[in-house]
């Protein structure tokens, strides 16, 4: 991977320091909640960017979801995960080699309901944008 740029958004550079130093992402958490630690690659710049999301797992794939708090458009890094979708995700200690795939029909709609057991902040999310608020499948490759 190339260099690695920090995030200009200070929780998230926060959050990836302490991982970073730590080793794990048990010292990190998003409203108390769990969260996982995505690394990738931008789709401009070809830096190797991290963020940490809520930890979504269910038979060792993991979701993202890209809901940037119910904003009107969608983060960054899911056109990073569109153009470079070969990413890892880091949960705790481990490291695991995956790759995106974003969902739809009666796919998303599983993942949607563990997503929204996992952070029920995302109905809310979802009730403030109009845009369908994109899931991704992260699966071992």
């Amino acid at each position: 991977m190339s260099d690695y740029r920090p995030s200009p958004s200070g929780w998230v550079r926060d959050q990836v320091e302490a991982i970073e130093a730590a080793g794990t992402t048990d010292v990190a958490s998003i409203m108390d909640r769990q969260v996982v630690l995505l690394t990738m690659i931008g789709r401009k710049t070809g830096d190797t960017l991290k963020v940490p999301l809520m930890r979504v797992e269910h038979d060792g794939r993991y979701a993202a979801v890209a809901s940037k708090g119910g904003a009107p458009d969608h983060p960054q890094w899911y056109y990073n995960l569109k153009a470079n979708p070969d990413i890892t995700v880091q949960d705790g200690t481990t490291v695991h080699d995956v790759r995106a795939r974003v969902l739809d029909g009666e796919e998303r709609a599983q993942w949607w309901d563990r997503c929204t057991a996992a952070f029920p902040p995302y109905v809310e999310y979802q009730e403030k944008t109009d845009r369908i608020i994109p899931v991704f499948v992260l699966e071992p490759r």
